[in-house]
């Protein structure tokens, strides 16, 4: 029983923690990467889809990604998902691909970006003391209830702790990583 509540704490961490790095990954820094618009959600024909089904994603350049859609009559509605979408991008289309250049980030928007960074990384460590405190209060009534003893349920406290600061170094190591990315002139 113990086994199982920790079990489940630590995997909800870690998908505290993947979802934290999604998260990061669609914060535009200034190089080009096909995450920056795996959030975006395409209206084509009646439905929305995300735009990585709809068409190729590439960057081939490091301030430059590249839409090629698998079908021609999606350029415009692409087009359009990109302009309203928060990455403050502007799309050029030639007619047969789309082209989104990643300007260069100024130092003030490099701080707000950081700004934002340091937020979400909370989030993320908010989130992981959360998983903690639930598997604390199910440790808790199995003492209660009186399945497991007083002593091993302050062991299984321990490895849940443990647990909790390996996750939540995890969150400061992503923000961290892209925090220097932002900084990288």
């Amino acid at each position: 029983m113990i086994d199982d509540a920790l079990t489940d704490a630590e995997k909800r961490m870690q998908k505290a923690a993947e979802a934290l790095g999604r998260e990061l990954a669609a914060i535009r820094g200034g190089r080009a990467r096909t995450s920056l618009v795996d959030h975006v959600k395409v209206d084509y024909y009646g439905s929305t889809m995300p735009l990585n089904q709809l068409a190729t994603v590439s960057a081939p350049e490091a301030r430059l990604l590249t839409i090629q859609p698998w079908d021609r009559q999606a350029l415009s509605a692409i087009e359009k998902a990109i302009q309203k979408s928060d990455l403050g991008l502007n799309p050029s289309n030639d007619g047969h691909i789309i082209r989104l250049a990643i300007p260069p980030l100024t130092e003030e928007r490099r701080k707000d970006l950081v700004r934002v960074v340091h937020k979400k990384v909370e989030e993320g460590r908010v989130a992981v003391r959360n998983v903690r405190r639930d598997c604390l209060e199910e440790l808790r009534r199995l003492e209660r209830e009186e399945h497991v003893s007083e002593d091993d349920e302050r062991r299984a406290q321990e490895k849940l702790q443990k647990l909790t600061d390996h996750h939540i170094e995890d969150v400061d190591r992503l923000g961290q990583e892209k925090e220097a990315e932002l900084l990288e002139v």
